[in-house]
């Protein structure tokens, strides 16, 4: 496994959490979807571990956790503080030590976005800094690091809490499937990912699971609808020979309508990791007037 394929593995699983669908894909220049449950302010810790090695990756184990902040409302905007530390052991004493750290916010409307991430992988150190500005039909990104640059994407673009937005109103329409190209700031914060969300049917609250963890047995969240989602991500820029593309990674987790995740299920193609909720802590927030 090459060092930098892991690196920017690792750095891409922010893009959802950061936080993480119909025949017809949504479209992105409609109007954010209308206010519904409000996201749940929230600190969440989750377990790492290794379930499955894929050809000649050679990861013999893999261990780590999960700590995710997220705070906010539409009205002022939304933060989240993410930070992943993992141990991947390749064999031959081999081991790999990744440390991820990401923070950022993100208007309500969905067309400012700031973030910093800084991922430790050994020795090897990166940092990305930016911001993007939604102005009309395009958006202006600027970076601070890893060198100072401006340039201009699409419109046709979401940023990581609004691609949220849209996956749970996608799934409270009853449809399955979600088209999106998504900008987090991830790799070279230059990256732009097209995404392919499945939806699965709604899972009422009160159902019993066969591995329960602090949602599942929360007495508020069990009044709470949440849909088994599958997030493939695609790099965009890369040319197609034809076929079918591969994604460079997927998630797969449970959603719940107030921007919860539980049982996530982290593939990067040659290994898939799976993270266990251990802890879950509601904060204060306050609700928009």
């Amino acid at each position: 496994m090459r060092r930098t394929a892991s690196t920017h593995r690792f750095q891409a699983l922010s893009a959802v959490l950061g936080a993480t669908l119909l025949m017809a894909p949504v479209s992105v220049d409609a109007a954010p979807p209308a206010a519904g449950v409000p996201f749940l302010a929230h600190q969440a810790l989750y377990d790492l571990k290794l379930t499955k090695s894929r050809g000649n990756a050679n990861v013999n184990a893999a261990n780590g956790r999960i700590l995710y902040n997220f705070t906010g409302s539409a009205c002022e905007g939304y933060s989240s503080d993410f930070r992943q530390v993992s141990e991947l052991n390749t064999g031959e004493d081999k081991t790999t030590l990744s440390d991820l750290r990401s923070t950022s916010w993100e208007s309500g409307d969905g067309k400012s976005y700031r973030f910093k991430i800084d991922t430790k992988m050994n020795d090897d150190a990166t940092a990305i800094d930016g911001m993007a500005e939604r102005d009309g039909d395009h958006i202006n990104v600027k970076l601070k690091q890893p060198a100072a640059k401006e340039f201009r994407l699409d419109g046709n673009i979401v940023f990581p809490t609004e691609q949220i937005h849209r996956i749970i109103a996608a799934a409270k329409d009853g449809k399955s499937v979600l088209e999106l190209n998504v900008y987090d700031g991830s790799d070279t914060g230059e990256k732009v990912y097209s995404t392919l969300t499945v939806i699965g049917q709604g899972i009422p609250g009160d159902r019993k699971v066969a591995t329960p963890d602090p949602s599942t047995s929360d007495d508020k969240m069990k009044t709470m609808t949440r849909w088994p989602v599958t997030v493939s991500y695609y790099d965009k820029s890369a040319k197609s020979d034809g076929g079918e593309q591969t994604p460079v990674y997927a998630m797969s987790f449970e959603l719940y309508e107030n921007g919860v995740s539980r049982s996530l299920v982290l593939d990067y193609n040659d290994f898939v990791i799976a993270g266990a909720m251990s802890k879950l802590m509601v904060k204060d927030s306050k609700p928009c007037k």
